[in-house]
């Protein structure tokens, strides 16, 4: 089983299959009927390796489909198909080869289509369009076609809400005549507490990792971001709590940063390389023991910004535990401990060296009367031209675009120059000049021309392909895997699972961490690295195919997403489309919708035909990736 599995991803891979929904039923049945299925079809091609390398654009244009593609309402899928056979013949006996070809590559002026109407551009994404669009005509290529509004939404609605689009919000989408619609979902998406649930699960990952560390209150944390989302408060001033705050760890969560950082005694190693990477995208770790080989970087650095953080201690509170009979801790607090004067440390010689608290070319008084956390906060977010505003706009845009303008994320210096240096520059200007406003941010990335594109490459743009270490030109969004927590939340949005999703904050947080604890593992280095593991493993795939959420989804039991479906008086044609809408936020294309209704014609009671279409749609490529 697992070399045919193989066999079809290299297929799928190389280009060489095309998507199309193999039925095998009437050979096998049970569950190994749906293994083989998977296993032959590349539409459907499971997640045994899908992660395992990275999918690049042409596997990802052969299974999305051609650019430009259009879609039809469920109910009126079989008017449209016909009237869009017809127009094929009429396409085909004109010979009119350059029009396909036009509609194939957009042309440059075509781009803002739909746009032009549209409320008043701001400024900033007017030059964010101007410098991208220079990128692309220095490099002579034509960027991709608009997406779409159906892979638009879906991709919107990852990257802000964390979950793809409930099936009906799609169609309410697509008949929405209004040029203005895009930038009204934006706004409207940057008010829904789904965004705030989203980018508190962001940045505690990011802060504290998806294991709670042991001092740590994962809660305290969460109730930090989420209330600090949810009040758009200035990105600076959340900053400057992270690094400055005191107090115990389930009354003030932003301590819990800190405190996922002192898991050893390491005198703030970990603390110094974390706040530098996460705030101010500078990766300082390697000078911990010599100056950096690469970057302008000195080991004195390293030690003069350690110096800042060493007024730092952890205090467990513990109380006696009646059951257990033993002392458990309650709570920890973050305080202030007694230290001043320098650091020491050692070069590579041998020589011992000493370090005072220079924030690079600011110095503080090291006494014992100055609390260094707070000076460290208070230069880290002020000033013209602060380290957070360009790491936070870098970040920022590589988290909706897949690649930021300087890569890795947190790396932003000599090795990694930004692609567009320009851009990134006046983004993070302005980001000050907002006062550090994170909706502003993103409304400007958002709306810029550059997300409005489609994922699939065209023979014009094939060689913007950061994937082989070329510098991005973002002549396409480039596709990303979910996220294990985006995966979670889609699959209880594609099943119909809504009233998880939308359940008492804790309860919902519970059940997803049980999950997700599959799917992570530590690395137990000196900067407690941690990583998502689902990236295709044989244990991961089973776990997506006979998991308790599949099973449950595609069991058709009373009152499940999928006995409404089937059980509803909608022709067979309209049932595949709504499963498809559901979980690739898409209608089927015509041959797709052919395989599909030839699939549950094998079945004189249809029910396992839609199980297995259903369950094949959850497990597929298409399914886990974010384009």
């Amino acid at each position: 089983m697992l070399t045919v599995a193989l066999s079809s991803f290299r297929a799928y891979r190389d280009h060489r299959v095309k998507p199309a929904f193999m039925p095998t039923r009437k050979f096998l049945s049970g569950r190994s009927t749906r293994l083989f299925a998977i296993a032959v079809s590349s539409l459907v091609l499971p997640v045994l390796v899908a992660l395992a390398v990275p999918l690049s654009a042409p596997a990802l244009a052969t299974a999305a489909g051609p650019a430009g593609d259009k879609s039809t309402d469920d109910q009126d899928w079989d008017k449209s198909a016909d009237k869009a056979k017809d127009k094929k013949k009429a396409d085909k006996s004109s010979g009119d080869k350059t029009d396909k070809a036009r509609a194939h590559v957009a042309k440059p002026d075509r781009v803002l289509h739909g746009n032009e109407a549209r409320r008043p551009i701001d400024p900033v994404v007017v030059f964010i369009n101007h410098q991208i669009r220079q990128g692309w005509q220095e490099n002579q290529i034509v960027q991709s076609p608009i997406a779409d509004d159906e892979e638009w939404l879906r991709r919107v609605s990852l990257d802000l809400f964390g979950h793809i689009p409930f099936w009906k919000e799609i169609d309410h989408f697509r008949k929405d005549k209004s040029p203005n619609k895009r930038a009204a979902f934006i706004d409207k998406a940057l008010d829904d507490p789904a965004y705030v649930r989203n980018f508190t699960t962001i940045w505690t990952n990011l802060t504290i990792g998806r294991q709670t560390p042991r001092l740590v209150s994962r809660g305290g944390i969460q109730k930090f971001f989420r209330e600090s989302f949810a009040q758009n408060r200035p990105w600076n001033e959340i900053v400057y709590d992270l690094v400055s705050a005191e107090g115990r760890s389930d009354e003030n969560g932003a301590v819990n940063f800190l405190l996922a950082q002192m898991t050893t005694r390491d005198e703030m190693v970990l603390a110094t390389a974390k706040t530098t990477r996460l705030f101010m995208g500078v990766q300082l770790q390697c000078a911990q023991c010599h100056n950096h080989p690469f970057d302008p970087w000195k080991q004195a650095q390293f030690w003069e910004l350690n110096s800042f953080l060493r007024q730092t201690r952890p205090v467990e509170h513990r109380s006696f535990n009646r059951t257990t009979g033993q002392r458990m801790i309650d709570y920890t607090e973050l305080a202030r401990s007694d230290f001043s004067g320098p650091v020491y440390y050692e070069k590579r010689s041998g020589e011992m060296q000493v370090a005072y608290p220079i924030f690079f070319d600011k110095k503080v008084d090291p006494g014992h009367s100055v609390d260094r956390r707070k000076e460290l906060a208070r230069l880290m977010t002020t000033g013209e031209k602060p380290y957070i505003a360009q790491a936070f706009v870098n970040r920022m845009w590589g988290h909706f675009f897949g690649y930021g303008f300087s890569n890795p994320v947190d790396d932003i210096g000599a090795r990694h120059p930004p692609s567009h240096p320009e851009l990134l520059e006046r983004l993070s200007d302005e980001f000050v000049k907002s006062r550090y406003d994170v909706k502003a941010l993103i409304r400007w990335i958002c709306d810029s021309e550059a997300y409005q594109l489609t994922s699939r490459t065209t023979i014009k743009n094939a060689k913007d392909d950061p994937g082989l270490g070329h510098a991005p030109l973002f002549s396409r969004v480039y596709p990303k895997a979910m996220e294990a927590e985006q995966l979670y939340d889609s699959l209880l949005i594609a099943t119909d699972a809504d009233h998880a999703v939308h359940a008492d904050w804790s309860v919902r947080q519970k059940q997803r961490d049980e999950w997700l604890q599959q799917f992570i593992i530590a690395f137990g280095t000196d900067e407690n690295d941690e990583a998502s593991t689902f990236n295709g493993t044989i244990p991961q795939a089973l776990l997506m195919m006979n998991g308790q959420l599949i099973d449950k989804a595609t069991s058709a039991e009373s009152g499940s997403f999928l006995h409404k479906v089937i059980d509803s008086e909608n022709t067979d044609s309209q049932k595949i489309a709504r499963l498809y809408l559901a979980t690739l936020s898409r209608h089927p294309r015509g041959h797709e919708m052919g395989a599909a209704e030839h699939l549950v014609e094998l079945y004189p009671e249809k029910l396992p035909g839609y199980q297995d279409l259903f369950w094949a749609l959850l497990n597929s490529n298409e399914f886990i990736i974010n384009h």
